[in-house]
């Protein structure tokens, strides 16, 4: 990058710009000469140019056959002669490398004929030059005798910080015979004043001139040397490379010095990139900033949302809504075809399809436009009705478009619909007549979908249907976090009380709250584990056996109904000795099947429930209808009951009464229908 800078210190006026713009701008042209002084040492080797002039010190090599035979390499003297062995000397000072062969040839052939001969340039003479002013590295230097103007200014660094890239001139013999522009190289390549060095030239760099720079949108933000006082703006931005075409050209910013003004020495003014902008006089410290083009759409509006190609469309006059979206296919979503191909790759995996749509839902009530107010400044947000326009073709709802407008197209998951207008699906399994998944009717419920596709088959098992809900399944997630959380604060506060109750007493008492706490830790930890099903318990009788004994639940996407055939056997699991599938037989209570499984010694009989196939929970505790009552010992099971046997926990104080809290969150756990599973998860 031509604006690239060197190693050197900011320059005053770098300082001073980046004060004004809040950027360090680097000066224009400095990043050429960047490269370490010492990568411009003289080169032996590099070809020599046809308009190279030889000089004392230069190898000439020389080699002739035929009537001669002939290989020398012989140096050119300081009297500019060339001294061959045999064949005698020669002026060959002054003499164009291109030249260099005939001209021996010639002088050769007064001598001998019949010969063929070839010469070429060897080790090259150095010269030395002299770099003034304020260069970066003023000083002696010993160059190529092949270096120009420029190889100088740039063995020399470049200018310094003080220096000028405008003016570098060359001094022989006492006179001016160049003088060289950076600028005019840097941009176009011109090296129509880039002269060939001979030995003593002196190379002089010469103070910097008036300075401004060039800021905001351009590709070459940096500091820029003008030529003269006069030099316009479009002169320096074509050094820049012109303005960018993200730049405005309706306004620019000049920041300028005015020492005319008393007290406020700076001004600001405004001009545009026209034709009488771009010839604008610039001064010494002028700051000139190119704005960006403004964001906004001319003639655009703004289709987004659940839509085929959310995309800023062209406004032309009388542009209406049904305009944007002339048919229901706008509407489909590249969403919907991305998850027709997973649907596709996870049937080809085996992979099983819950009760969800592939295709989200529009909201065919509502839809909005939203406007700028461009007086006030204010938002408007117009709503209409999507299903109207699109499906009806209403033009009252056809919305009179204006440039910038933008229109939202929402989906039933954004704004929640009612229930009548909402595509539900819904997946029922197990012993009905026809399973499968089903888009549920409005207001359509549990007993009327199980009628309408034909009911249940003679091995349904009505008691011990499985109603699951999505919802329902984030509400117990939400309940058991908050459950356990107060469950550690219990435990965390019962500990708290023990240990500043406890008096210094033996290591065994020590051991035995080390073990309680261990204990509390381990049974926390399998309660964070436990994962809810979603299950509503519909408190059947389990004597039920149709479809009309079910409530009139109405129905919601995502709900999943199982109907199960009737089993032939009841679970005891928890602290026995024989945790097991026991048959079910008519009349068999709970204490049967307890003597069955036969209670393990740590069994706490008093606390044992019954987890009911409906979901529901029997306990000895529970005087209402929802659980049973009396001994549950005497309680009936019922096929696919299971009967949980907690274990008994005897620790200390706070220890019991965590015992206690265990085996009541045990209890809510299974009033979230979480099924036998999940207590074997908790160690019963």
């Amino acid at each position: 990058m031509l604006g690239g800078g060197a190693s050197s210190a900011p320059s005053e006026f770098q300082r001073f710009v980046e004060a004004a713009t809040g950027r360090l701008l680097p000066v224009f042209g400095s990043g050429f000469f960047s490269a370490p002084a010492g990568s411009f040492a003289p080169l032996d080797n590099v070809p020599v140019s046809a308009d190279y002039t030889v000089g004392p010190g230069d190898e000439v090599v020389v080699r002739a056959w035929g009537s001669i035979d002939i290989d020398y390499s012989v140096t050119v003297d300081r009297n500019g002669q060339l001294n061959l062995p045999k064949i005698g000397t020669f002026t060959v000072a002054g003499v164009k490398a291109s030249e260099l062969e005939a001209q021996l040839r010639a002088q050769i052939g007064r001598l001998y004929t019949n010969f063929k001969l070839s010469i070429s340039l060897g080790r090259l003479h150095g010269i030395k030059v002299f770099v003034v002013g304020p260069a970066r590295l003023p000083g002696v230097f010993t160059l190529s005798s092949q270096s120009t103007l420029l190889s100088a200014v740039v063995a020399a660094g470049g200018p310094g910080p003080t220096g000028s890239m405008r003016k570098i001139t060359l001094r022989r013999g006492g006179a001016v015979v160049s003088e060289l522009d950076v600028y005019e190289f840097l941009v176009h390549g011109d090296k129509s004043k880039d002269l060939q060095l001979i030995a003593g030239d002196v190379v002089v760099f010469h103070p910097v001139g008036p300075r401004m720079a060039l800021n905001g949108e351009l590709d070459n933000a940096a500091i820029y040397e003008l030529k003269g006082a006069d030099q316009p703006l479009s002169a320096l931005l074509r050094y820049a490379g012109g303005a960018s075409v993200l730049a405005s050209n309706s306004r620019a910013v000049l920041e300028r010095i005015d020492p005319a003004r008393p007290g406020a020495v700076r001004v600001v003014e405004e001009l545009k990139l026209g034709p009488d902008g771009l010839r604008m006089p610039l001064r010494d410290g002028d700051i000139v900033t190119l704005l960006p083009i403004s964001p906004a759409f001319a003639n655009a509006v703004t289709l987004r949302g659940h839509v085929a190609m959310p995309l800023r469309y062209p406004f032309f006059q009388g542009m209406r809504v049904s305009n944007l979206i002339p048919s229901p296919d706008a509407l489909i979503s590249p969403d919907f075809y991305a998850r027709q191909n997973v649907l596709v790759q996870a049937l080809q995996d085996g992979v099983k399809r819950g009760p969800t749509t592939l295709f989200d839902d529009l909201n065919w009530d509502y839809a909005v436009v939203e406007r700028l107010n461009t007086t006030d400044l204010k938002t408007e947000v117009i709503p209409f009705s999507l299903g109207k326009v699109v499906l009806q073709g209403d033009q009252v709802n056809d919305i009179l478009l204006m440039p910038g407008d933008v229109v939202t197209v929402f989906s039933q998951k954004e704004f929640r619909v009612p229930l009548a207008r909402q595509n539900h699906l819904v997946m029922l399994e197990g012993e009905v007549q026809t399973p499968g998944l089903y888009q549920v009717l409005p207001g359509e419920t549990l007993r009327q979908l199980l009628t309408r596709v034909g009911g249940i088959t003679p091995q349904a098992y009505v008691y011990g249907l499985e109603f699951s809900r999505e919802e329902t399944r984030q509400r117990q997630r939400e309940n058991i976090a908050m459950a356990i959380a107060r469950l550690e604060q219990l435990v965390a506060t019962q500990a708290a009380r023990e240990a500043a109750n406890r008096r210094e007493g033996p290591t065994a008492a020590v051991s035995g709250a080390a073990a309680t706490a261990a204990a509390t830790q381990a049974q926390l930890a399998r309660l964070t584990k436990v994962q809810p099903n979603g299950r509503i318990a519909l408190e059947l009788s389990p004597d039920a056996n149709s479809v009309d004994v079910l409530p009139d639940i109405p129905l919601q996407t995502g709900d999943r109904i199982v109907v199960p055939s009737r089993p032939a056997f009841v679970t005891v699991i928890g602290a026995v000795v024989n945790s097991n599938a026991y048959l079910w037989r008519q009349g068999r209570t709970a204490g049967d099947y307890l003597r069955s499984a036969g209670p393990d010694e740590a069994a706490s009989l008093p606390n044992m429930f019954i987890l009911r196939a409906d979901g529901t929970i029997s306990g000895a505790n529970d005087s209402r209808g929802f659980f049973g009552s009396g001994n549950v010992e005497s309680l009936a099971m019922y096929p696919g009951d299971a009967l949980i046997v907690p274990n008994q926990l005897d620790f200390e104080t706070w220890g019991r009464a965590f015992t206690r809290t265990l085996v009541e969150w045990t209890q809510i756990l299974a009033n979230f229908g979480l099924g036998a599973a999940a207590f074997k998860s908790l160690g019963y």
